[in-house]
């Protein structure tokens, strides 16, 4: 009997990678408009971004549904095995509870998490759960110790632009478009499963010193699985910033993963935004 693990595409992680590590990717369901999409399948991370630059109205995002879940449960039990299912925030989105529900039927072969969080912070959260499964750990064993690990784990975001979280009803009209008159850039995070804003200043490159003050007050455990990534159709104010927290990273890590964020987050930070996520130290 081995471990699988079970994710869903708020993680970004890519098909092809899923295909090569073994592991099942399960698409979340985009609706743009009048058409509907499978995440990263039909719809890839940069056809999101040129169609959500392109579109007035915000991109929506619709749960898992059980059925999809018992399908993949029923394979990996037919074949002798067991799995960690790893989820996208309870707080923002039905996918959790989905999964769980699915998972009745199959007890102590299935084992659910809530990682309380999505793309990147739940993309670090699956670096780990491989780790342990390469490890030979049990599934009962890896849920138990994501859910004590998942508590550690920071997303912070620095946003090019207000616009996504207006359009989101994350703030006012007001306040986005005062916002956008003084050049602000919003600093955010996921905290308690929730997106929330941490920071802001006037112009990226206070933004970005506020980005690197709360990830220096936090401190990232370079044990564990970190990440930055971008958003939007270019990566290049990623590898600015890169350079610009050499300090973060200098006699610490010779190699940074870098992702490109996807539609579930990306619906809300817009394009051209820059994420760091990390385990705090303890």
């Amino acid at each position: 009997m081995s471990t699988k693990i079970i994710i869903d595409s708020a993680s970004d992680i890519e098909i092809d990678e899923a295909n090569k590590l073994g592991i099942t990717l399960i698409p979340m369901i985009i609706r743009i408009e009048d058409e509907e999409y499978l995440d990263g399948y039909n719809l890839s991370k940069r056809q999101f971004f040129e169609k959500l630059i392109e579109t007035s109205t915000l991109p929506k995002t619709s749960q898992i549904n059980p059925e999809r879940f018992r399908e993949e449960y029923e394979k990996i039990v037919a074949n002798g095995d067991e799995a960690v299912v790893i989820t996208i925030s309870s707080k923002l989105s039905g996918t959790y509870s989905s999964a769980v529900k699915a998972s009745q039927d199959f007890k102590d072969k299935i084992y659910v998490v809530d990682s309380l969080n999505a793309s990147l912070g739940e993309r670090i959260l699956f670096d780990y759960a491989y780790r342990l499964v390469l490890s030979g750990m049990s599934a009962k064993g890896i849920a138990e110790e994501l859910n004590k690990k998942k508590t550690k784990i920071n997303l912070l975001a620095m946003l090019d632009t207000l616009k996504y979280l207006r359009k989101g009803g994350r703030i006012s009209a007001f306040t986005a478009f005062a916002g956008e008159l003084m050049s602000i850039k919003p600093v955010i995070t996921v905290k308690n499963g929730e997106v929330k804003l941490v920071g802001k200043a006037i112009g990226s490159k206070r933004a970005s010193n506020v980005l690197n003050k709360l990830v220096l007050d936090k401190g990232i455990d370079f044990d564990m699985p970190y990440c930055v990534a971008w958003s939007g159709l270019s990566d290049q104010l990623l590898e600015k910033y890169i350079n610009d927290s050499e300090s973060l990273w200098k006699g610490q890590t010779e190699n940074i993963p870098k992702y490109q964020i996807g539609s579930t987050i990306g619906t809300h930070v817009g394009p051209n935004a820059i994420g760091v996520a990390f385990f705090e130290k303890d």
